[in-house]
């Protein structure tokens, strides 16, 4: 597998650091087109994964833990500066899987891994989708393409469905019993208008790793949006 297809483009030698993103349930990258290409001198790179836009054809993984391992592969030769992981609810938990990847495997380890609107690891797996029927998911994959900017046509709506489901049914499998503890430290983003993940529930994320919690304006999609807030905790904890 070329790792430039795990890319929507090249990571830039001229980053300063890189903040790499994993992409929301059901979606793929381009799900971060609104967000800058740069928060500063740190680079945000949006990973694409299997089974979604440009690599729709290709099988969709059925573990975190087998994600996180082939990844970590992917990332290694970008790992030549300081870097960061962010991942938005259930893109949160393969975020985590392969920062604990990365410390077993004894490679670069990040500054910081940013969690959003998801809570920790060992108390899931939580959330509604979980016992979604296919319809109700279908209800919610509308909600989210037109929240991306998109027309919610059918066959659009059908195949977001697939991958909205697959990536649930591998939610349900992940549930460590007992965390790893990172040494490098944690944001947890929590957002006050959230329905989906009460902000109040992240604070199981300390049993990971030394973590600095926030809490942002906004409902469970806001993030899309790039807005400053989060942009600046990228940032501001990124440097700390």
């Amino acid at each position: 597998m070329s790792a430039a297809r795990w890319f929507l483009r090249e990571p830039s030698p001229e980053s300063a650091s890189r903040l790499f993103c994993l992409p929301y349930s059901g979606c793929g990258a381009s799900m971060y087109r609104k967000w800058p290409r740069f928060v500063g001198d740190t680079e945000i790179v949006p990973i694409q994964l299997p089974g979604r836009e440009n690599r729709f054809r290709e099988e969709s993984y059925k573990t975190y833990e087998a994600l996180a391992d082939d990844l970590v592969e992917v990332l290694l030769p970008h790992l030549d500066r300081p870097f960061g992981i962010f991942g938005h609810c259930g893109s949160a938990l393969p975020g985590y899987e392969t920062a604990v990847r990365l410390l077993e495997r004894g490679y670069p380890t990040p500054a910081r891994l940013f969690v959003s609107s998801q809570i920790a690891p060992h108390r899931g797996p939580h959330g509604r989708f979980l016992e979604m029927t296919d319809a109700e998911l279908a209800a919610e994959v509308h909600t989210l393409i037109v929240e991306l900017g998109g027309t919610p046509r059918p066959d659009l709506v059908e195949l977001s469905l697939e991958i909205l489901r697959s990536d649930v049914e591998t939610n349900k499998r992940y549930h460590p019993a007992e965390p790893v503890r990172l040494p490098f430290p944690i944001t947890a983003l929590g957002w006050d208008e959230d329905v989906e993940v009460d902000h109040r529930l992240m604070d199981s994320w300390a049993d990971c790793g030394e973590t600095t919690f926030r809490v942002l304006h906004g409902p469970h999609y806001r993030f899309m949006e790039a807005p400053d807030e989060l942009l600046d905790a990228f940032t501001a904890d990124l440097r700390a």
